[in-house]
């Protein structure tokens, strides 16, 4: 008797299921932007949902890349991440719910495994670009050809939309070959898929950027032009937000977005604010250009990544103007942040332990005396 009591316990549940009802999921149809596509979203919105898309994001273990991937995820949207490296990938599996970040190996020679890569989504982004050069890919192979090869599997495949990440200052007579071949680029993405939306972000900065922590820690590499180029530095996370935003937003395709900062920054200023909200003093001399790109030159025969010498010619080059007829982020309903209210999110760290916690009042930027700028 004992036995049979001891048998009947163990196949009792331990406790009782949550009601169907209360698991029960919520459906709509979202029509797709090109064929005749429809997307099926289940769950009440959120990262345990699904959104029934499926989003590419090649380039997606690079800076921009993994502030895509989170955000794309957290909204219910299955992302393939293709990788080079396994370990480079790693960290973005938990940008999402089990099985909604899918890695894949990849290779930019290979359609083959591109082809699988993106077989199954609607949406491809290629965000892959290079700031230097190595032996195996120069930047005719990564901005020209492969985004031409990207595209063009793309279109054979069906993919509704191909969202492509040129630069601000993309250009066909630009000084610098890394801006010539983002132009390239951008025309050889359109002949292949004459839908695409092309975007051009200024320079960006974040966490992992090489503006504000490359000037707190080598301060002598922006010490050129006696500081007078002028840039409009963009919020990588409002870029990855535009981004995120043109996944479903019908009137971005087709279309150019040039995603400037709002406010224009000389070297001299940034060098200056870093100064301050790091309170360390960033003194140096103005390196000529033939002595930078010299250095540069020679920077590049190591094996990891340096100053490369395409890098000191566009440190000589201004921001150009946003061009008449471009979108922007006010068509995506963003307002970008401004970089003194949240740079010193990135730049704290480099604050020395005695002044780490010291708190920043409000004030412009100022460049005789060091002001501190409040984060809101």
């Amino acid at each position: 008797m004992a036995s049979r009591a001891l048998s009947s316990a163990v196949a009792a549940p331990l406790r009782r299921s949550a009601p169907q009802a209360s698991r029960a999921l919520s459906t709509s149809v979202v029509p797709a932007v090109r064929g005749e596509k429809v997307f099926v979203t289940k769950g009440p919105g959120g990262r345990h949902s699904s959104t029934g898309r499926v989003a590419t994001v090649f380039g997606a273990t690079g800076f921009l890349g993994r502030y895509l991937v989170s955000k794309l995820a957290k909204a219910g949207t299955q992302v393939v991440v293709p990788y080079r490296d396994q370990d480079e990938a790693r960290h973005l599996k938990v940008c999402g719910d089990l099985g909604q970040v899918v890695p894949m190996e990849w290779d930019l020679m290979n359609d083959t495994q591109i082809e699988e890569c993106l077989r199954h989504s609607d949406t491809v982004y290629n965000l892959v670009g290079r700031d230097y050069t190595t032996k195996n890919f120069d930047f005719n192979d990564v901005h020209v050809s492969g985004a031409r090869r990207l595209a063009r599997i793309a279109q054979l495949s069906g993919v509704d939309r191909f969202i492509h990440l040129s630069h601000l200052n993309a250009s066909p007579d630009s000084a610098s070959k890394f801006y010539r071949t983002k132009f390239e680029g951008e025309q050889a993405v359109k002949e292949a898929f004459p839908e695409a939306t092309i975007v051009r972000p200024g320079w960006m900065y974040g966490h992992e950027d090489r503006l504000l922590n490359t000037i707190a820690v080598s301060p002598s590499v922006y010490r050129v032009n006696h500081g007078e180029t002028k840039i409009a530095p963009v919020h990588v996370m409002d870029v990855a937000q535009a981004l995120n935003v043109m996944l479903t937003a019908p009137s971005t395709a087709a279309s150019t977005f040039a995603l400037a900062g709002p406010k224009t920054y000389t070297f001299e200023q940034l060098l200056h604010l870093v100064e301050a909200l790091t309170l360390k003093k960033l003194s140096g001399p103005n390196f000529p250009k033939p002595v930078l790109a010299l250095a540069a030159r020679l920077w590049d025969l190591v094996w990891w990544p340096t100053l490369s010498p395409d890098e000191v010619t566009r440190r000589f080059i201004n921001d150009v103007a946003v061009e008449d007829g471009l979108k922007g982020f006010a068509d995506l309903g963003i307002e970008p942040d401004v970089l003194e209210d949240v740079a010193i999110v990135y730049l704290r760290r480099y604050r020395s332990s005695a002044y780490f916690d010291l708190p920043i009042t409000s004030g412009g930027i100022k460049l005789r005396q060091p002001t501190y700028h409040t984060v809101d």
